[in-house]
Parts: structure tokens; sequence; C-alpha cells
């Protein structure tokens, strides 16, 4: 007689750790946010853009920077099976809204205004406010040089901060100015570090030669007096750079836009110029950063595309909601407004294209399914409907179905009366309902 060899129970399965599930009702809270944000987006004409989620690793090594963080050490890479093209989940959305403007000739009539929403993914540790996986929004204005389009975009995350309550946010602005500009101060950055060589930590020392203006990021407190004396960028703008971000700032203030201008403000990607801005704010700790973004005119040249100006931002989901989480509406899905109450499951076909007419005529309804228990008493249903948030129960009951009737039972204001009527009137009566909300 053989044997038998107990089998191993089988590992539990879990979300990968920094790549979360968003349940209800928190995702309630990301509906209402893509909402505000659609709205908005409307009303500054601009349009939904959809980049693949996977893309080609070159777009990102050679629009983002190859001494980038991102590129050296925060994508997720692999090798397609098919063909062996190294293929990278998207740590951001630009790069790939500029291949596909260059890609479907999208500027050929002019400029276009686009924004986006959707998943990003950098290999990091995980920490609030920093997932492996997480949300962004944003928006992009490609084909415009003008300062005016830049001051647009910050006013309208200004009016978006508005829209969703959000008070405590501070706008900081600065400008990289052109290539040449940039490179007479790195040179100047370089010298000015070799200086104090000894007082880099290794960070610093691995960025002095490929990327000296990271160096100012620091967050270093040991570096702090020494980066805040070295040679500001704006010491090296020319008049053309200097008109610009001047003119930025005429129109924000024209706007009533607060602003503090920092001149240690950079971008972590090779492809910005001119303008560069972040909201800030002090309540989320070392990931204060809210929404960023900049002028980047030399991105399409970068990925083979002709000189085109272009300007946007982008904006952390789970930071923004963890900012609004308690503004009024936020994390609640809409009321239900019915809950049909069945106490015969043959009456099902009947009530079911009932409730059918009702959600033509606009309304929210969800039925009892009967389970493994069965339809369940009348107050176990009851107490379901009590715990959907529903507004009313519709009560079909043996003495409603018989007589081709419904009860009407409000849940949530006793100044309503019970009322029983007919089926054939219950689209009358989502009509007048929808008509008082």
């Amino acid at each position: 007689m053989t044997e038998k060899v107990a089998t191993p129970p089988a590992a539990k399965l879990t979300a990968v750790k920094g790549m979360n599930d968003v349940l209800p009702p928190e995702s309630a809270s990301v509906e209402w946010f893509e909402s505000k944000v659609r709205h908005l987006m409307a009303r500054f004409a601009y349009r939904n853009i959809r980049t693949p989620i996977v893309e080609r690793t070159p777009l990102f090594v050679r629009g983002l920077g190859a001494v980038t963080d991102i590129v050296e050490k925060e994508m997720y890479c692999f090798e397609d099976r098919l063909n062996g093209d190294p293929l990278t989940l998207r740590p951001e959305a630009t790069a790939g809204v500029v291949r596909a403007a260059l890609e479907h000739s999208l500027l050929y009539d002019g400029g276009k205004r686009l924004y986006y929403m959707g998943p990003m993914f950098r290999h990091e540790r995980p920490q609030k406010g920093r997932y492996r996986q997480f949300d962004q929004i944003g928006a992009e204005a490609l084909g415009f040089p003008g300062p005016e389009v830049d001051a647009e975009l910050i006013l309208m995350a200004i009016a978006l901060w508005a829209e969703i309550g959000l008070t405590d946010v501070r706008l900081e602005l600065n400008s990289l100015g052109q290539p040449a500009e940039r490179q007479a101060h790195r040179q100047a950055l370089i010298a000015y570090f070799e200086q104090s060589i000894d007082t880099l930590d290794e960070e610093a020392r691995r960025r002095l030669y490929s990327n000296p203006l990271r160096i100012l990021d620091t967050k270093n407190p040991q570096m702090q007096s020494l980066v805040n004396a070295a040679p500001q960028l704006l010491d090296f703008l020319g008049e053309a750079s200097l008109l610009h971000f001047g003119t930025l700032k005429s129109i924000l203030d024209a706007n009533g836009a607060a602003y503090t201008v920092n001149p240690r403000l950079v971008r972590g990607l090779d492809y910005y110029n001119l303008t560069v801005f972040e909201f800030t704010t002090d309540r989320l700790g070392s990931q204060g950063t809210v929404c960023a973004g900049g002028r980047y005119d030399y991105l399409f040249e970068q990925l083979g595309g002709k000189p085109t100006p272009a300007v946007g931002w982008a904006l952390g989901v789970d930071r923004v909601l963890a900012l609004v989480k308690t503004a009024d509406g936020l994390g609640t899905t809409a009321p239900l407004d019915a809950y049909a109450i069945v106490t015969d499951a043959a009456a099902m076909p009947l009530v079911l294209s009932t409730l059918q007419l009702l959600r033509v005529a606009g309304l929210s309804v969800q039925m009892h399914a009967s389970g493994v228990e069965g339809m369940g008493s009348m107050k176990s249903q009851f107490k379901r409907a009590d715990g959907s948030g529903a507004r009313y129960a519709l009560i079909f009951g043996s003495d409603e179905i018989a007589t081709g009737q419904v009860t009407i039972k409000p849940l949530r204001d006793p100044s309503v009366l019970q009322v029983t009527q007919p089926l054939a009137d219950l689209a009358l009566w989502a009509r007048t309902l929808q008509s008082n909300v």
C-alpha cells in the first residue's frame, strides 16, 4: 500500500508590495476626483489622450536621460518574449504622449491641449505617498511657445485646488533657462562644488559631473549651507529667458495667484527648460510635492521629431486625495435611490423587468438576490436595504404581486409617507424622484 504524501498548502496570493488594491468605498474617492478633473479639463479645452502602459525602453532612456534616477534605478524593464524587444512599464506619461504625437502627426494642424489619467510604475521602496504603482493625472500643451500657456496650466491647477477644496498648497517657480545658459551654470556649479568635495555626500559626488543640478535638490541637512550658497541659475539667464519668466509672473500677478520664486527648484528629468514649477504642502512630510511641471521644448527633438515647444504638469492622485479626504462628498458614492425587497423568488421575472424600467428612467436600484440561504426573511432584507444607504425600499410582497402593485417605503426621511401604488405608475414616480434631487 502506497503511503499518501501530504500536499503542502498553497502560498497565500497577495498583491505585489507597493501595488495596492483600491476597494469601495475608497474607490469612490478616485471616481469623485477624476470626475472633477474631467469637467475642469473640458472648461480649459483640454482633450483626453490614452497611451500604452508598456513602451519600448529606448523611449525613456532618450527622453528622460540615461543618468536620471528613474532610468538608472526605478524602471520595470523586461524583454518581449516574441521578438526580444526591450520593454518598460511606463514610469511617467509625458514621453509617451510626445511619442504618440510624433507617430500620429498629431500637430500637423496646430498645437494641441491634452490630458491623461492612469497608472505609472517605478521600482522603488514603497512608502506612504510613494508606491510602485501609482495613478497620475497630467496636462500637456504641445506646440505653444509662449509664457501665457505656462500660466494657463498653472492657473488650471489652481482652479482644480479650488474645485476640490484644497487650500494649504503653495506654488514655487523657477526658470531653467535654455541649454547654453544651463551649461554655463553647470560649469559654475562643478567648479563651486569641487572646492568643497569633502563636504559632498556619496550621492552628490556621483552626480557632480553627470548631473550637478540635481545636487541642489539634496535633502542632506549637512549639505544645506553649501547648497544655499551655490551659484544660482537665474544669474545666468539671458534676455529672452528673463522676459519669458517675467511675463509668466506678471500674468500670475494679474490673476491673484500667489507664488514664491525658488532658485533651487530643479527637475529630475533632462527634457525641461525655461519655466518649472511645483505645488507643495507641509502636510505630507517628505512627499510634499503634490503637482509638478514645466516647459520641455527639446523633448520632441530628443525623440526624433522637429523642434516643438511644449509645457505640462502631472499630479499624484494618492497625494491629492490624502489632502482632501475630509472634503464634503469625497469617499462616498452617489446615494442609492432604491433597494428592492422580494419575498418570493418566483416573482423575480416581474421584479427584474420593473427595476430595468426604473434604471432606464435614471434611478440607481439594487435588487435583493438570493444566496445560499435563500431569499431571507423580510426583516433581514430590510436590514440589508437600510445598510445599502438607499433612500427607499421597494417591497414586492405576495399581496403586492397579486394586485400588480409595489409598496414604496422611505428609509431616510420620516416625514415622507409609505405608499402602495400600481407598477404601471412607477415610471412617473421615478421621474418625480429625479426632478426633486
